[in-house]
C-alpha cells in the first residue's frame, strides 16, 4: 500500500478541489511530474494512507465537489496545515489570514478522528527590511502556540525561508527586501521556538535544516512519518519507512506518491515559494 501525498508542488486542496474530486472519483490520477508524466492509481485499497497539505482547508471542510465524502473512503487522512502568521499579507497575498486558518483546525480533528493526525506547519520563517526595521513572522509562534496545545495538537514542523536563485529573482521584481540570517542567528531563533514549545508541551521539527537539530529540544522532520503513519492505521497496515529518495538530501520524509503538478500554479502568490512558476 501506498501513501498519497497531495502537493508538496501545489495547494490541491484550497485551488484544485475539482481535480482532485475528478481524480479520486475516477480511481487515476493523470500527473504531469517534473520528471515526465505518470498515472497513480487511487483506488482506496490500494492506499495506506492520503496525506494533504494545504494553507487553506475550507473546500475540504465544505465538502466542495463532494471532495470530503470522497475521502472518507479512505483508511487514513493524515494533515499537514501550513500556517506561519503571515496569510493575507504582502508575502502571503492569497493566504486566509491566520485566525481564519486557525479556525480551521476543530474541524480538521473531526475530519482526521484524532489530532494525531495533524501536524502544523510554522514553515517557513522570514525576515525582511522595512522602512529601515528587520521584520519577522517569528513571534507568531507566541500567539500559536497555546492555541495548538488547548486542540492537543504536537506536532510542529518548521524552516527558514531558503532562498533559491528563482526566489532572489522573485523578491527583487516585487521590490521585497528580504533578509537571510546566518546560522547562528538562526539558531539563536530556533531557540526561543524550543523554549515556547516546551512551555506547551508541543513536540519541534526543523525541516530539511539538520543544522537546527543541535539545539535542545528540536528534531529533524519527517512531515511524510512512515512509522507514524504505521502508529496511526486503524487497521495497523504498516506504510514503508524507507528514505523518499525524490526529495532533498536532508528531507527525512519516507517514500510517498505525490499527485501534485507545478503546471498547477498555485495563486497563494507566496514571495519566498520555491515551487510556483508564475509569481
Amino acid at each position: 500500500m501506498k501513501v498519497i501525498s497531495a502537493s508538496r508542488r501545489t495547494d490541491l486542496i484550497a485551488f484544485f478541489p475539482e481535480w482532485l474530486s475528478s481524480s479520486i472519483s475516477r480511481g487515476i490520477a493523470n500527473v504531469i511530474g517534473p520528471a515526465g508524466n505518470y498515472r497513480v492509481n487511487l483506488n482506496p485499497s490500494e492506499v495506506h494512507t492520503f496525506v494533504l497539505w494545504s494553507k487553506n482547508f475550507h473546500n475540504l471542510i465544505t465538502n466542495k465537489y463532494n471532495l470530503l465524502n470522497l475521502l472518507s473512503n479512505y483508511s487514513q487522512l493524515f494533515f499537514l496545515f501550513t500556517i506561519t502568521g503571515l496569510g493575507g499579507s504582502f508575502i502571503e497575498q492569497g493566504v486566509p489570514p491566520p485566525e481564519v486558518a486557525i479556525s480551521q483546525i476543530e474541524s480538521l480533528i473531526k475530519i482526521a478522528g484524532t489530532p494525531e493526525r495533524i501536524s502544523i506547519r510554522f514553515d517557513p520563517i522570514v525576515y525582511w527590511w522595512e522602512n529601515g526595521v528587520l521584520k519577522t513572522n517569528l513571534y507568531f509562534f507566541e500567539t500559536l502556540a497555546p492555541v495548538l496545545n488547548k486542540l492537543n495538537i504536537r506536532n510542529i514542523k518548521f524552516s527558514f525561508a531558503q532562498w533559491y536563485e528563482k526566489c532572489r529573482k522573485r523578491a527583487q521584481k516585487h521590490n521585497f527586501s528580504y533578509y537571510d540570517p546566518p546560522e547562528d542567528k538562526k539558531k539563536q531563533d530556533a531557540k526561543y521556538l524550543a523554549q515556547i514549545s516546551k512551555t506547551y508541551n508541543l513536540n519541534l521539527y526543523a525541516c530539511s535544516q539538520n543544522f537546527l537539530s543541535t539545539v535542545d529540544g528540536i528534531k529533524p522532520s519527517s512531515c511524510i512519518d512512515g512509522n507514524l503513519l504505521t502508529s496511526l492505521h486503524p487497521q495497523n497496515y504498516s506504510a514503508s519507512t524507507q528514505k523518499d529518495k525524490s526529495q532533498r538530501k536532508e528531507c527525512n520524509c519516507t517514500e510517498s506518491v505525490d499527485i501534485g503538478s507545478y503546471t498547477q500554479a498555485c495563486p497563494h502568490s507566496c514571495l519566498y515559494c520555491y515551487a510556483n512558476p508564475k509569481i
